[in-house]
C-alpha cells in the first residue's frame, strides 16, 4: 500500500471513529433526557393534590431549589416562586418542613438565608424552614437532603424544567419524591435554562444511577428539632 493510500485509510478510519463517538454521545443524552421525565413524569402534582395524598402523614420536607438572588437579598422571580410553592405546601400540610437548599458560593452571595427570611416572611415559623448552605448544584441539594437532613419522603419545589431531574436524584438516592412545578409566568432566560438542562439532566442522570457521594463531612441536622447548618 502506497503511502498517499495509507494516509486516506487512516484518515477514513478516523472519521468512522469519530462519527461513532459522536452517535454514543448523542445517544447518552437522549437516554438521558427520555428516562429521566419519563421515569418520573408521574411524580408531578399540585398543591392541592399532594395535600390530599398526605393528608394525615406529611413528607418529611418541602426541598425548596436555590436560584439568583438580588444583591439587596430580594428572590429574583423565578426564585420568588419556588419559595411562594413551597410556603403554600407547608401550609397546606403537605410536608412538616421547609429545606432551603442553596448556593453559598463567597462572603458576598448567600441564596439560602434569603430564601429561608422569605418564607418566614410569608408566616413559616422559622423553627420549620431548614437552611442548607451546601446546595450548590441539584444533586447536591438532593444528596445533603437524604444523607445530612435524614429526609426519606421529600416534595420538590422547583419549575417544571428543573423538577424531573431533581426527583430521578432523588429516587435513585433512595427518597421517595414527589414535585409540584412552580411555573407562574414566562422568565427571562427560559430558553436558555431549557437548553441547559438538557445535559445538566445527562450529567445527574448517570451521577444518580452511580449514587457518587458528596462529601458532607460530619454535618447532621434531625429535621425533628430545629436547626440551620452553618
Amino acid at each position: 500500500m502506497t503511502r498517499e493510500k495509507r494516509k486516506v485509510s487512516l484518515v477514513g478510519w478516523l472519521v468512522r471513529a469519530a462519527l461513532a463517538l459522536l452517535l454514543c454521545a448523542v445517544a447518552a443524552v437522549a437516554v438521558a433526557n427520555i428516562v429521566t421525565v419519563g421515569a418520573t413524569r408521574g411524580q408531578v402534582g399540585t398543591v392541592a393534590s399532594l395535600a390530599d395524598e398526605f393528608a394525615g402523614e406529611p413528607a418529611d420536607a418541602v426541598v425548596a431549589l436555590g436560584a439568583s438572588v438580588y444583591a439587596d437579598g430580594t428572590p429574583s422571580d423565578i426564585l420568588a416562586d419556588r419559595l411562594e410553592v413551597a410556603v403554600d405546601l407547608y401550609k397546606a400540610g403537605a410536608a412538616r418542613a421547609i429545606i432551603v437548599s442553596g448556593d453559598n458560593r463567597d462572603s458576598h452571595y448567600n441564596e439560602s438565608d434569603a430564601m429561608k427570611a422569605y418564607c418566614v416572611a410569608l408566616g413559616v415559623p422559622s423553627e420549620d424552614v431548614y437552611v442548607d448552605h451546601g446546595g450548590n448544584t441539584t444533586y447536591e441539594s438532593m444528596y445533603r437532603a437524604r444523607h445530612v437532613f435524614g429526609a426519606e419522603r421529600i416534595i420538590v419545589a422547583t419549575q417544571a424544567y428543573h423538577l424531573y431531574r431533581a426527583m430521578f436524584t432523588a429516587d435513585c438516592l433512595g427518597m421517595d419524591a414527589w414535585g409540584v412545578a412552580c411555573d407562574k409566568g414566562a422568565y427571562d432566560d427560559q430558553t436558555a435554562y431549557s437548553l441547559r438542562e438538557v445535559m445538566a439532566r445527562t450529567k445527574d442522570f448517570y451521577a444518580a444511577l452511580l449514587r457518587l457521594p458528596v462529601n458532607v463531612g460530619d454535618e447532621t441536622v434531625s429535621l425533628d428539632a430545629s436547626g440551620d447548618l452553618t
